[in-house]
């Protein structure tokens, strides 16, 4: 155990399960006591590493594709993960997101943590994929992103590889903890939390994990 309590998360920035936990996380740390005493680390998982950075699909399309079923029935879970967005307080258009390749998205988050721009950056993307409809694997709109953020020098990253093995590094430790599905988090390096579980559920598993200490 290290002196510092990390709550560290992978996810995907075109996951909806992940801007929901991502929330929900937020909204249990807000009424967390001892808040100012964690560190919050944001860690890569792709949910589809070999996604083209511009698939021409609409989301609809991609998870009729993806799970062989039929698109009437992809729009209408989609219309639901807007609903439960809508709870939380955020506005979803999900005919408007772009499935895209997220690799580049990861690196961005990866730089802006180095100026404790993390949190930032994730939600800039989370919301300009699954509110604005803005294509993430497009440098110069993570760029614009990047700026929209406070991130500083976010160029420096298209002309060579910063932080491609930061992205590797995150996904071979999930690999090696068995973490096959996001968001999962991960506190104090013991106690796990899989999935949108809710505020409350959340809030619960971080005060137990604190109180093991």
């Amino acid at each position: 155990m290290t002196e510092t309590f990390f709550v560290d998360v992978w996810s995907d920035v075109v996951c909806p399960f992940c801007y929901l936990g991502t929330r929900q996380l937020t909204n249990a740390l807000d009424e967390f006591e001892f808040r100012d005493d964690l560190v919050l680390r944001h860690r890569a998982f792709e949910l589809d590493p070999d996604s083209p950075r511009d698939s021409g699909q609409t989301l609809d399309e991609r998870l009729a594709q993806k799970y062989a079923m039929p698109i009437e029935r992809a729009r209408s879970l989609n219309e639901k993960l807007e609903s439960d967005a809508a709870a939380l307080g955020m506005t979803w258009s999900m005919k408007q997101a772009r499935p895209t390749n997220t690799f580049d998205a990861h690196r961005l988050i990866a730089h802006a943590s180095t100026q404790d721009l993390g949190d930032a950056m994730s939600e800039r993307l989370f919301r300009a994929y699954f509110s604005e409809g803005q294509l993430l694997g497009d440098t110069d709109t993570l760029s614009a992103l990047a700026m929209d953020a406070g991130v500083a020098d976010a160029d420096t990253l298209w002309q060579g590889d910063n932080f491609a093995a930061d992205v590797r590094a995150d996904e071979n430790q999930a690999n090696e903890l068995g973490i096959t599905g996001v968001p999962t988090m991960l506190f104090d390096d013991k106690f796990m939390v899989v999935g949108a579980q809710g505020s409350e559920q959340i809030l619960d598993v971080l005060t137990r994990a604190w109180a093991r200490r």
